[in-house]
């Protein structure tokens, strides 16, 4: 993608990915500091969230954390499924972009019944019924998107999330421009064009990676942006028979992949199904790969990122408008 090009600018899908990195150059992770002080005291944390919201901001900051030894380790569940648990001892930090959505809402509502008083969230609106049933609230600055798919909110709040840990953990916060610098490389890549016409072809597109929110969120990007049906593979799941019923019409993209793992994903996804494998991964890999920027602390954001451009062309290979999918809605799920 690029800034000049109307094959890009036309879509405001483009745009607010392009928009990305001045968000991440521009956020201050002072702002979070009410929903750190907000839950710092609780036994137990918890970030929730439907969708996007929830997927990459959270699932990132719980991988990251479990790989930092003394760092606050959060759990993440979705609203509705959280309202079956005993949240007593635990501080809850929930992000909507809409700060509309039914499920969050109704967890919070419901949970102000019982007395909890450990309630932040994150939205781009204020005045909302999240923010009224919160105790502290960050309305983000990305500005609205008017693409259904979310792009640079997903990222602003993942910001959000790793900065409130950082708080948590007394870690001083990374500098963004590092991570703002790598995802406009990786926005801008020039991707194969045997890359996004293999996936326009596709059957189906299969994600695989770890349980850190890229890959399974780009799954999620992959209904909305190409309209082509998906599927995120955890971990090693690709090579444990779910190549019993893939085709060689099939596209499987890695994220980042075990570099132990990758003769045997050859043996069962290329030499046994005959599948397009896609890698993409600061390194060279056994497959065809998209090659991004190591960033450290920020390589999960540049990984996201490389994946939205490689998405976004294999759109625009498929001929279809990148803002006007037949179904979808930019609130998923609105309260009343």
């Amino acid at each position: 993608m690029n800034k000049t090009d109307g094959k890009y600018t036309r879509f405001a899908l483009c745009r607010e990915m392009l928009e990305t990195p001045d968000v991440m150059r521009r956020f201050d992770p002072a702002v979070t500091a009410p929903l750190a002080d907000l839950v710092k005291d609780a036994a137990a944390l918890m970030f929730t969230g439907e969708g996007s919201s929830r997927l990459f901001p959270a699932k990132r900051a719980r991988a990251a954390a479990l790989r930092n030894p003394g760092s606050t380790i959060p759990t993440t569940e979705g609203a509705t499924q959280a309202m079956e648990y005993n949240l007593s001892t635990y501080g809850i930090l929930g992000t909507s972009n809409s700060g509309r959505t039914r499920e969050l809402v109704r967890l919070y509502k419901s949970l102000r019944e019982k007395g909890h008083t450990k309630l932040g969230c994150v939205t781009a609106n204020s005045g909302t019924p999240l923010e009224e049933a919160s105790d502290a609230a960050l309305i983000l600055s990305c500005g609205r998107e008017v693409a259904v798919a979310a792009t640079k909110s997903v990222v602003e709040q993942a910001m959000a999330w790793q900065a409130v840990c950082a708080s948590l953990d007394g870690r001083p916060f990374p500098d963004s421009s590092v991570g703002a610098d790598a995802v406009a490389e990786a926005l801008t890549a020039d991707i194969p064009e045997e890359f996004s016409r293999a996936m326009a072809e596709s059957r189906t597109i299969f994600f695989a990676g770890r349980n850190d929110g890229v890959a399974e969120e780009l799954t999620l990007k992959t209904n909305e942006i190409v309209r082509k049906p998906s599927d995120y593979l955890e971990g090693t799941y690709a090579a444990h028979g779910i190549e019993e019923i893939m085709s060689d019409n099939d596209v499987i993209i890695l994220i980042d992949p075990f570099p132990g793992e990758e003769a045997k994903f050859k043996e069962c996804l290329v030499d046994g199904v005959g599948a397009t494998v896609i890698a993409i991964a600061d390194r060279d890999t056994l497959f065809p790969t998209l090659r991004v920027p190591a960033r450290g602390e920020w390589k999960e954001y540049v990984l996201l990122a490389a994946g939205w451009n490689l998405l976004v062309e294999a759109g625009i290979t498929v001929g279809i408008d990148l803002d006007k999918p037949e179904r979808a809605r930019k609130v998923g799920n609105e309260v009343d």
